[in-house]
This record gives C-alpha cells, structure tokens and sequence, in this order.
C-alpha cells in the first residue's frame, strides 16, 4: 500500500443469499472505515473469504478459494459457515490470519484491523445511507432473521448459525425503505424459514412511522407490500398461517410467489428428514391457494436419494409433482453433511440410483414447467429487465427470482434500462422461459 492511498480489501463471497447479506454487511462497514474494494487478490491488501459449509461439495468450493487467495496474496481472513467448524480450514491452511463464523462482523473487522490498519479520512466515507450491495441496483435481499429452530436430519445449519433470532419488524421495514429510496425496484425476504419469523420475539411490536407493527410473517409482509417495490418471499414453510400471506398477494400487496422448500412428498421420507409443519394435507393446501390466487407461482427443492427412500417412496414423489406442479424446481442428490444426524439412518441409496432418480424426476419437471408456461403464451406480463441487448432484453415476470428461475426474452421498439419494469406480450414459451414484445411501459 502506497503511503496515504487506502487500503484495498479483495472479497470472495460464496454460498446462499443469506451469506450474501452477510458479506454485504462487512464491506458496507469497510468502506465506511474508507477501505477500497480491489477487483483481485494480487495487489490488495488483504483478502476476505465468505465460506460455504452446508455440504461437502460447498466446503470443497470454500477451502478452492481460501486456496487461490493463499497462493495469489498470503493474507487471507476466512469468515462463513464453514469457520464455525475451523478444523478443516486450519489443517489445510495454517496460515490465514483469523477464521470466524457467520455473522461475526466485529471479528472479521477487527482482523482486517490487524492486517492493514484503516487510514482516517473524512473525505472517504463515501457510504450510500443503504450500504453496499452486491445484487444490482434493482433489487436487493432482505434478511429478517438468522438462524433456525427445525432440526432436519440432513442439515448442520442450526449448529453453523444458532437458532432463530428475528429482528424488530421496524428495523426490517427502515432497511427496505431506504433500499427502495436508492432505487431498489424488487425485495426478496430472505431467512432460515421465513413464516417461522417472529415466533423468538412473541411477535412483539415495533414503533414504525405512526403506528406499531408486530414481528409477524403477515403483518410484515404487508407493511413491506405499502413501499412501491415488488416484495418476493423465500424460504417459507406451509405452516398454516401463509394461507393469510397468499390473501396479500392476491390483493397485489406483495408477489404471487413463494418460495417452499419441501424436500419431499412421501411420509415416510419426510419423517425420516424431520420436516417441519405437517405436510400431509399439503396438496389441498396448494389447491386452496391457487383457487385464491389463480397466478401463484411455487417454487421448491427436492432432495432424491436420502437415506431410505424407496422405489415406492419415489414413486411418490414424482406422482405428487404431477398434481402439484410446482412451477419452478431445484433438486439435489442427497450427499452426506459432517455432523448431520442423517448420516447414521440405514439404506443409504447408492450413487448410481440417485442419478437415476435425478435424471427421471428433472425430465418430470420439465414437462411440467413447460406445460406451466404454455399457459402464459398470449398473455400480458409485467416484467423487470435484468439485462439489454441491443434488439432483446432479459428480465423477469413475477414469477421468477433473479438467478434461480427463468427467464423472459423481450424484444422492444425502443432501448430498454436495467431495472425497468415494463408490460410484455408472452408470444412463446419453451421448457423453462418466455419469450415476448414490450406492449407498454
């Protein structure tokens, strides 16, 4: 570092959206400490990595980029999921300077500190009142709690980020309205398990402008439907107060979306996962929501292969897809996770039978998405541009989170902006996304 010039600070930020928010939470802090962010490690000063420690593929991909950053710069801070269980990171790199766990900010600023000390200079704190992001401007992640109270066999999450801690509704809604005052068009809440928000708290209220506002799922949602911006909700469980949050979307308040990692359909798996909210009548549930809200787009991810899953309870699944059709899917081949109790249940499902059953439930889904989109053809559809091109532009419906779902190709008489939400006639779709002509702006 040049004598005076700032310090510069290169970040890699790996795993879920919720890591996401933590990252963007660290630099917000640096940069108001007047920290520079450097586009590569060789040259900065120090190097922070985000890790990922969910699954064993994640940590692979974590200790790769401790790695690069080793062997490119030498003075690395390691923060994340995977920190909290630093062994694995110690062993295979000595040499960093400082490992924590998620959402430890005051650590990894104060390792930061030790490695390249601040410089004073009223004339960088050049922070925007909304911090910094690193979605694009138009939207941004929203998170309302860490942690989780469920106890899935397969996941380590609650032992890597403790158990639900939700913040004070006010303090959710004063982060969103001054996301929007900068220009944010799109809102994606983002927790652990979202409609469980509140519960730490005994959903006590806040003060928010004139009134008080409970840290409740529903009434959260709909103070955050009155900003001006689109609201989209993730990682929800179908207890049964959602039923009420569906009514909000079909008054428009807030996105026909959620976001519901069921993981599975048959009871015999689900209770060998330990699932939380009773499932068995989910199916009607789904019906019920979509005879209230005929636009509701469901998103989900399923795990093939856990351990027991038969035939039979394959089967299941794949039947259960058919009714529900969920629209949107991600699914995983179940692989063990250090530390998760799921590890030690019997019949473990051979690799070859998790392709197969992989492969046979994604040709599922896509038949099934694509029959979900086909319905869309010669409608009218509001959609946010992502990307420009020069005749065609990318974006999104309201039934598409940025980078998980589809797409909406759009072709338009004049250029378009990124962030731009403009009204598209859909004149074709494919397996997985739409195709169409701006018809209003």
């Amino acid at each position: 570092m040049q004598q005076g010039s700032a310090p510069k600070i290169s970040f890699v930020s790996l795993g879920c959206p919720k890591a996401l928010v933590d990252s963007e939470r660290i630099i917000t802090r640096l940069r108001a400490e007047g920290y520079e962010l450097a586009r590569k490690h060789d040259g900065a000063d120090v190097v922070i990595v985000n890790t990922c420690g969910f699954l064993d593929s994640a940590k692979q991909e974590s200790l790769s980029a401790i790695g690069s950053a080793m062997a490119e710069n030498g003075k690395v801070i390691v923060t994340g999921c995977m920190g909290a269980e630093p062994e694995q990171i110690e062993q295979a790199y000595p040499g960093v300077l400082s490992i924590t766990g998620p959402q430890q900010y005051e650590s990894v600023l104060e390792a930061v500190h030790r490695a390249s000390p601040p410089i004073h200079n009223p004339h960088l704190d050049l922070v925007p009142p909304q911090g910094i992001k690193l979605t694009p401007r138009h939207y941004a992640y929203l998170k309302i709690s860490e942690g989780c109270n469920n106890r899935c066999t397969f996941c380590i999450i609650p032992k890597l980020r403790g158990d639900l801690v939700s913040r004070p509704a006010a303090d959710v809604l004063r982060e969103a309205e001054r996301l929007v005052a900068a220009g944010v068009k799109e809102l994606l809440v983002i927790s652990q398990d979202t409609s469980a928000y509140g519960l730490d708290l005994k959903y006590a209220e806040s003060s928010w402008k004139d009134r008080s506002v409970r840290a409740r799922f529903l009434d959260l949602a709909r103070e955050l439907g009155e900003l001006g911006a689109w609201v989209r909700l993730h990682y929800v469980y179908p207890y049964p107060h959602v039923d009420e949050v569906v009514g909000l979307m079909a008054e428009g308040r807030v996105l026909p979306y959620l976001d519901i990692p069921f993981q599975h359909a048959s009871p015999n798996v689900l209770k060998a996962m330990r699932r939380p909210a009773a499932q068995d009548k989910t199916l009607d549930r789904i019906k019920s929501w979509r005879a209230a809200c005929p636009d509701l787009a469901l998103r989900s991810t399923f795990i093939v292969g856990f351990p027991g899953e038969t035939d039979a309870d394959f089967a299941y699944l794949l039947d259960w897809l058919d009714e529900a059709e969920i629209d949107r899917l991600g699914c995983f081949k179940y692989e063990p996770v250090a530390g998760a109790t799921s590890n030690a249940l019997p019949d473990q499902v051979p690799d070859e039978v998790k392709q197969e059953r992989w492969n046979a439930l994604m040709a599922r889904q896509q038949k099934i998405s694509a029959r979900r989109l086909k319905r869309k053809v010669g409608t009218r559809q509001q959609i946010i541009i992502d990307e420009v091109g020069p005749t065609v532009a990318k974006g999104r419906s309201k039934a598409d989170a940025p980078e998980i779902d589809g797409s909406v190709y759009v072709s338009s008489r004049r250029p378009l902006r990124v962030g731009e939400i403009v009204t598209a006639r859909i004149e074709r779709a494919d397996e997985y996304d739409l195709h169409g002509t701006v018809a209003g702006f």
